[in-house]
């Protein structure tokens, strides 16, 4: 059994082992479900598909600890996949608060990726991470492919939120850049060389209707460095505006 089958086998059997104590009343197990749909499926500036994506997910939290599975389902038949899963996503998580030091949080985790009806190969990342509860919640996110890719990709971001009144929901506004090393750009875009990659500018309205949240959002996606953009693939564009909606429920 290869690293990769034995990291997606590692993400599935936590999820069904948090689920299963779950059902012995395991106090503190709190459950997740997400339905989102979005106008396009842009990952770190990649437009992997241009026309609208339905991203259902599930996930269970328990002290910190979060596993969960994630998948996007194309809903036209551009590419002969409509109604079919081309990717799939396995990930564990923990978060928590760094001791001692007031406001800072950090997570380290691990995302195995899975693309059937494709024939993109999947791979798995490691992550960690840090943020601060502070003006504009600065954060910061390395992800090291220990797989296919083997390289490294860096997000930054921060994020705001303007309150319209006590009875109106707020706007959650956010922005985040990406760099990636030689290695990840060699892989994802056929580059030698350490680049910024993209930025994502995003503003999102969160409301409450039957004890579901639901979040529809406007999007803006750029690709930075002309080498980046000389070289996708995925679509003649370099930047992609893209609007979505959410649905989320905890239990």
């Amino acid at each position: 059994m290869n690293s990769v089958s034995r990291m997606r086998k590692l993400g599935v059997l936590m999820c069904l082992l948090i689920l299963g104590t779950s059902a012995y009343a395991l106090d503190g197990v709190d459950f997740e479900i997400t339905a989102d749909y979005n106008g396009k499926y842009i990952w770190r500036g990649q437009n992997l598909d241009d026309d609208p994506a339905f991203q259902p997910g599930i996930s269970a939290t328990f002290k910190g600890f979060t596993a969960g599975i994630w998948g996007s389902m194309e809903t036209t038949d551009i590419f002969g996949n409509s109604g079919e899963f081309t990717e799939v996503d396995y990930y564990v998580d923990y978060s928590a608060d760094v001791p001692g030091v007031e406001g800072l949080g950090f997570s380290v985790g691990a995302i195995y990726y899975d693309f059937p009806n494709t024939t993109l190969l999947s791979t798995t990342e490691v992550y960690w991470g840090l943020s601060l509860d502070t003006f504009l919640s600065p954060s910061v996110t390395f992800y090291y492919d220990i797989d296919e890719a083997e390289g490294l990709y860096i997000s930054a971001g921060i994020g705001h939120t303007i309150e319209l009144g006590e009875d109106a929901p707020a706007i959650d506004l956010s922005a985040s850049y990406g760099w990636g090393n030689s290695d990840y750009n060699s892989y994802y875009w056929g580059l030698t060389d350490s680049l910024s990659n993209d930025i994502l500018l995003s503003a999102a309205l969160p409301f409450e209707v039957g004890g579901w949240s639901v979040t529809p959002s406007v999007n803006y996606s750029i690709l930075v460095d002309s080498d980046i953009k000389d070289s996708d693939v995925y679509s003649t564009d370099n930047s992609e505006f893209y609007v979505g909606i959410g649905l989320s429920k905890g239990f």
